[in-house]
């Protein structure tokens, strides 16, 4: 179940505000579709990230895809269980599996990231244009808590 207070971006990060600073990961949706985590790349404390710029890389056995940062800011905080131990995404991509805590430099990005009823309605545009090649069940507001 995805958490209805996150926004989402078109590459499958999330974001949690958190007073002035946010927390970064990425969805249960993009784990499921990368599967068989392997390796994540993250980036070092004090760096600065831009919206839609790579700020690192997680591979599977199957690619190596780049993160793609939904929100820019300096990075103050980054999981390092994470990095230790990958299949800490598989069990818990919204909670325990979070990415990154960015300090924000312009809050006024949160506003182009969607709502937990928007990003639903992306994943099923996205598995209709058949980009995903998943054959999962329809993704609905419900799966949302």
């Amino acid at each position: 179940m995805r958490p209805r207070d996150l926004k989402y971006s078109e590459t499958h990060e999330w974001v949690k505000l958190v007073g002035k600073d946010v927390v970064v990961g990425i969805t249960d949706y993009a784990v499921k579709q990368l599967s068989d985590l392997v390796h994540i790349e993250l980036p070092k404390v004090g760096e600065k990230i831009e919206q839609g710029s790579s700020f690192g890389e997680i591979e599977s056995v199957k690619t190596v895809a780049e993160l793609i940062a939904p929100i820019g800011g300096k990075v103050i905080e980054v999981n390092k269980s994470v990095v230790d131990n990958i299949e800490i995404l598989s069990d818990e991509p919204f909670e325990e599996g979070w990415l990154m805590k960015v300090k924000v430099g312009d809050m006024s990005e949160l506003d182009t990231l969607m709502s937990s009823s928007e990003y639903a309605d992306f994943i099923k545009l996205e598995k209709e244009d058949g980009e995903d090649g998943s054959s999962d069940d329809d993704v609905d507001e419900d799966d949302f808590v």
